[in-house]
């Protein structure tokens, strides 16, 4: 990384810079601590390189409790991620809506993967000044709600589609395209994501879609089969700090407050030969 200071405020949405910020910011909080959950450390140097309001931001995101959200719900993520691409080594990665996360450089620093990172196009510039594109990894500035950039996308493979803090914000329709156009064009894969109950999405105005349950997008989509789901604080022992531990411990030990937001894990399997 070089060292030249990036100013995020001159993104047209203060919303999308918020989020960005806020979310790198509470995974750079999160990677001080002596035993972090998930220890991105590319984070703390790209918050370094960002002139933001960081006094105002701190006020707004609380770190001291809400950088374990974050932290448990990237580890999960990672995990899976580790796990798929261990077993296929030749797979391409496709992460959606991207935003400034880290996770080419802490699961592939060297670039040896087909590892394409998607978001807006005014992300993808930031993005660009924080991230090399090295290697085989590559930036793609689209929304992935566009026609045409899917086509850019290696279709020989099995795939591992990423979408962390994605689907909630788009429509019922928009996730059902999505989905249908991604097991369209990859012969096989897994799609990993997190997702929020309904009566959050409810009271929260930027979200518009939660799933019922993990049978729903089954429903749609045959080719989809889940194969995990777990509630975002079902690893709460990973949590270095005691009182918070003891506190996400309650949380998960509480049906309504456990359920809150879920990390899904679907495979689809290569299409039926016609007979």
């Amino acid at each position: 990384m070089n060292t030249q200071k990036i100013d995020c405020r001159g993104l047209a949405d203060e919303d999308v810079a918020w989020t960005l910020v806020g979310t790198l910011y509470l995974r750079a909080w999160e990677s001080r601590l002596p035993t972090p959950i998930l220890g991105d450390h590319y984070a703390a140097e790209a918050i370094e390189r960002i002139d933001y309001d960081f006094p105002k931001l701190k006020r707004q995101v609380r770190p001291g409790s809400n950088q374990f959200l974050v932290g448990l719900r990237a580890r999960q993520l990672d995990d899976w991620s580790t796990t798929f691409l261990t077993e296929h080594p030749d797979a391409v990665v496709l992460q959606l809506g991207c935003g400034l996360d880290s996770r080419m450089l802490r699961l592939d620093p060297q670039g040896t993967r087909d590892w394409f990172d998607l978001d807006i196009p005014q992300v993808i510039d930031l993005r660009r000044q924080l991230y090399p594109e090295r290697g085989r990894y590559q930036m793609i500035g689209a929304s992935v709600t566009d026609d045409g950039w899917l086509e850019a996308i290696p279709a020989d493979r099995p795939v591992l589609i990423i979408a962390e803090g994605l689907l909630p914000y788009l429509t019922l329709t928009e996730v059902r395209s999505l989905l249908q156009r991604l097991t369209d064009h990859f012969p096989s894969g897994e799609l990993i994501f997190d997702a929020l109950t309904p009566r959050i999405v409810r009271m929260l105005k930027h979200f518009q879609w939660s799933p019922r349950d993990a049978k729903e997008i089954e429903r749609w989509n045959p080719r989809l089969t889940c194969t995990e789901h777990m509630p975002f604080c079902t690893h709460y022992r990973r949590i270095p700090v005691r009182r918070y531990r003891i506190l996400y411990r309650l949380i998960h030990a509480l049906p309504a407050l456990r359920n809150m937001a879920t990390e899904y894990r679907y495979t689809f399997r290569p299409r039926a030969l016609p007979q």
